[in-house]
């Protein structure tokens, strides 16, 4: 049985660092591992102009530790708003690699999100043509559904027809959470990806309700089904580079999320490579990790491969119950629990 491994230094593909004083906590956790992050805009308010990316990106790389090279790929929010001549400069600058789709309502801080797919054609236009892939927080947020079937509704009703409209559209369907998404995802065309978090592929909803509502598994979109669950264990470790790393990574204050309303979001860049270690072990299929967190994203971004390397070791070490935050805690992913592996070195 393997106790060490060896892989290319892997990127995230879908994170979330917020700003201000939270980057002093997020930005060197995920630092510590990552090459490179795909950072989400939906800041308050959120990050919809090439300017305003770049300006954010300079605040994330000043909180880098020292001597750290991680770099933040910037991306822009869409909105009803957002216009074709703005998607130009985002396509043209050096530093911006997507747009992100939220359904306005759908999730923290999704507020100035599209309240209509027509509405922002003319985007999506510019995007298709000068080849900006699409981020698709893949939801329905009709009252009448269900929200367990919100993205398989979601795919039947706006991707499928989107995708028929403009073909040539680069997406990534992030964080997919269904059977239904891992399947269309690997029979569509080769500028269609999606990326897997490890909350949605350590976890099923059973997890999160029977015994008592636990707070911090709860994520949008929520987990599903244990048949659901299983479809995405095998896709990650199914060696298809359309399927790729993406934590989704989402830091909340401990008493935004135990409270009578709290909110969505795990936390899990402090150990991001270990919880996908261990689950790719479970699933015998360590010899997928490497390409699976290193690979075939940076591929699908056309970006080259990082060239330095992690060392993993089977080493057991238990997650701190809370990390500091801002001006209060922050509670993590298995908090208290023990992992079974480790990112020891960096070669």
């Amino acid at each position: 049985m393997l106790q060490e491994i060896t892989i290319t230094r892997p990127d995230d593909w879908h994170l979330h660092v917020r700003d201000g004083e939270a980057l002093n906590t997020t930005v060197p956790h995920t630092a510590a591992t990552f090459g490179r992050a795909i950072i989400m805009p939906n800041l308050k308010p959120p990050v919809t102009t090439a300017s305003e990316a770049a300006a954010y990106r300079q605040r994330i790389i000043d909180a880098r530790p020292t001597g750290s090279n991680f770099d933040p790929l910037m991306t822009l929010y869409l909105t009803d708003r957002l216009s074709s001549e703005e998607i130009q400069k985002a396509a043209a600058h050096p530093d911006i690699y997507a747009v992100k789709y939220y359904p306005a309502g759908a999730t923290t801080n999704s507020d100035s999100g599209v309240t209509a797919i027509e509405n922002v054609y003319p985007a999506l236009e510019a995007m298709s043509d000068a080849g900006l892939p699409l981020l698709l927080h893949g939801e329905v947020t009709d009252n009448h559904v269900d929200i367990f079937d919100r993205e398989k509704r979601f795919i039947d009703t706006i991707l499928s027809p989107l995708l028929e409209r403009f073909p040539d559209l680069r997406v990534v369907l992030e964080h997919i959470t269904t059977a239904d998404a891992a399947q269309f995802v690997a029979q569509a065309s080769s500028n269609i990806a999606a990326t897997l978090t490890p909350q949605h592929l350590m976890y099923n909803r059973n997890d999160m309700l029977v015994g008592g509502v636990r707070p911090h598994l709860y994520c949008l979109p929520i987990l599903k089904r244990n048949i659901h669950q299983t479809a995405l264990l095998e896709a990650a470790t199914s060696g298809n580079p359309k399927f790729f790393l993406g934590t989704d990574s989402a830091p909340h204050a401990q008493h935004t999320k135990e409270t009578s309303c709290g909110c969505a979001g795990c936390y899990s860049a402090f150990a991001a490579m270990s919880l996908y270690a261990e689950i790719f072990e479970q699933a015998d299929a360590l010899d997928k990790l490497e390409a699976f967190s290193a690979f075939y994203g940076a591929d699908f971004y056309g970006l080259p491969r990082n060239r330095d390397k992690i060392v993993l070791r089977k080493e057991a070490w238990q997650v701190p119950d809370a990390y500091s935050y801002l001006d209060t805690d922050l509670v993590p992913l298995c908090a208290g629990q023990t992992l079974n592996w480790k990112v020891v070195d960096y070669v």
